[in-house]
């Protein structure tokens, strides 16, 4: 995969040369280039000019952002704009994102963009409903959790597949040694070796972690009979509880 980022501060993208996207830098599965759109604003480097008809702030001129994509060798890339106003990231555009072979990143301060910017961009996007002084964070967390989805990335694509999203549920708790941590003992059930009574229970919690923390993930997931079944006990369970 090639990604191009437009950044006033290609600086802030050194997280991006190490841990596992370095890693996939290092391995040829990765290209990623910054560039300073400033170095192609033509009118005394400005990159940001008054609002017509007034207002407050400023904006993000168009040629600056024109012409840096001009001379980005790119045959038919997805341009993303970071704006709050755009589509929220998630893990399925993350895994919709991982299928493409060019990425092109635009990052904008300031008040907004010149609207022209926008005819160059084919998705704008938005880690949140929060605002951040400039797109770079939120490039970069949307960098890391597209390019870990990519194949020999993390080394065994099981790596990936029971995160949580990725499922459409919350993943479940896991364990690692020793055994027995200051009297915290690991659930008998992943000592047993029993694959079956590891997968249901391991099943049962991640329906109990969903329900409990992001109920709203129930709304676009489509339960199996047997995941229907163990929600429904899950739930009589709980209001007994409450009672």
């Amino acid at each position: 995969m090639k990604i191009d980022i437009l950044t006033l501060f290609p600086e802030m993208f050194a997280p991006l040369e190490h841990s596992i996207v370095g890693k996939a830098q290092e391995k040829g599965l990765l290209e990623i280039n910054y560039h300073n759109f400033r170095e192609n604003a033509e009118k005394a480097r400005h990159v940001d000019d008054e609002p017509y008809g007034g207002g407050q702030g400023m904006l993000l001129r168009a040629q600056p952002i024109f012409d840096t994509i001009d001379k980005i060798d790119a045959k038919n890339p997805r341009v993303i704009l970071l704006d709050p106003a755009g589509r929220t990231f998630d893990q399925s555009f993350a895994e919709e994102l991982a299928q493409e072979d060019e990425l092109i990143f635009i990052c904008g301060h300031y008040e907004g963009y010149d609207e022209r910017i926008k005819t160059l961009v084919t998705d704008e996007v938005s880690l949140g409903d929060f605002v951040l002084t400039g797109g770079e964070l939120a490039a970069m967390t949307m960098v890391d959790a597209t390019v870990r989805l990519i194949p020999e990335v993390l080394g065994k694509e099981a790596s990936h597949q029971d995160d949580s999203f990725s499922s459409g549920l919350l993943e479940y708790p896991q364990y690692t040694r020793p055994y027995d941590y200051r009297g915290m003992k690991v659930p008998d059930v992943l000592m047993s070796g029993h694959h079956e009574n590891i997968r249901k229970w391991r099943l049962e919690q991640s329906l109990r972690k969903t329900l409990e923390r992001r109920p709203d993930l129930f709304n676009d997931y489509d339960l199996s009979d047997e995941e229907a079944e163990m929600l429904r006990t899950i739930k009589v369970e709980k209001e007994e509880n409450n009672d």
